[in-house]
């Protein structure tokens, strides 16, 4: 995969830095969860998936997609919160015996392997309102806050429609047609309303909305992809997660309906569309170009 390269050493320095600073957010907030009573276990549970790390490109998203409309870190960081919220939510779920049974997420033990199932449901359970409480309360002005619930909300329903799609895919044969809809609904859909909620917190124009959520459609669908051929192709050690569990458990993938080969090009070609979709911000969405080219080229 030949790309332009934009991930120098100032990109990665900031990249580190702005996970850093949302780390640090994030943390903050968690402390103030109760630590004793009758719910402590709960919130322990909470506590400990939404610790767990990972690359955090969702909420920096948020952040810079505000940041390149001319929004703030302060603006942009109760949204950015709620979508890391509903993020930890999704994957606390889909690792439950239920849906894709998974003992290793982030490389530790999955939530329910530790809380035992019925607190790991109930700790994404408690996630979802809470994403949508942060957002009632953002201090933006009022008239922001129903397109930052509405974009959130039709991103979380489409990331379930997607999961939902794609359980009902490990017991058919596989389809492409299929396969597409698992993954603009699954993976793409939250990380255009990433953009949109960025974008909406700092108050952008229309048109500049319209260009992140097309950025953020196109940079999902490259994400998803590049994750069917890590699957394939990376070790449980890199992964974080165990490896080749898709093709274990007939899931609907990109390699197994197009091939190796051609899930590459697919994923060029979405990064590349996700690049022009930016071409009216300029050298501001910089930061923006490289996270895509972060998506394609990352190792886990």
């Amino acid at each position: 995969m030949t790309i332009e390269t934009r991930l120098d050493d100032d990109w990665l320095t900031w990249f580190q830095q702005a996970r850093q600073d949302f780390d640090q957010a994030f943390a903050g907030h968690l402390d103030r969860l109760p630590q004793t009573g009758p719910a402590a276990r709960l919130y322990e549970a909470v506590g400990y998936s939404c610790r767990a790390g990972g690359k955090r490109a969702r909420p920096v998203l948020v952040i810079e997609a505000a940041r390149v409309c001319g929004g703030t870190f302060e603006q942009a960081l109760p949204a950015a919160l709620a979508v890391e919220c509903i993020h930890t939510f999704s994957l606390i779920h889909d690792d439950l015996p239920a849906m894709d049974d998974d003992d290793l997420r982030r490389g530790k033990p999955t939530n329910h392997v530790v809380y035992g199932q019925a607190h790991a449901i109930l700790a994404g359970d408690w996630l979802v309102p809470h994403a949508f409480a942060l957002l009632a309360a953002n201090p933006v002005p009022a008239e922001r806050v129903p397109g930052l619930v509405t974009a959130l909300a039709e991103g979380t329903k489409d990331m379930v429609v997607g999961q939902a799609a794609d359980i009902t895919g490990e017991t058919t044969a596989t389809d492409k047609q299929l396969v597409a809809f698992i993954h603009r609904n699954k993976t793409a859909a939250l990380l255009e309303a990433c953009c949109v909620l960025g974008a909406t917190a700092a108050g952008a124009a229309p048109q500049q909305v319209d260009a992140l959520r097309k950025f953020g459609g196109h940079l999902g669908l490259a994400f998803q992809i590049a994750d069917d051929v890590l699957d394939m192709t990376a070790s449980t050690e890199a992964l974080g997660k165990t490896a080749g569990k898709d093709a274990a458990v007939n899931k609907q993938t990109w390699p197994a309906a197009f091939g190796l080969e051609a899930s590459n090009a697919r994923a060029r070609q979405e990064y590349q569309a996700a690049i022009d979709a930016l071409a009216s911000f300029g050298h501001q969405a910089d930061r923006l170009r490289g996270m895509a080219e972060f998506v394609i080229r990352r190792t886990n």
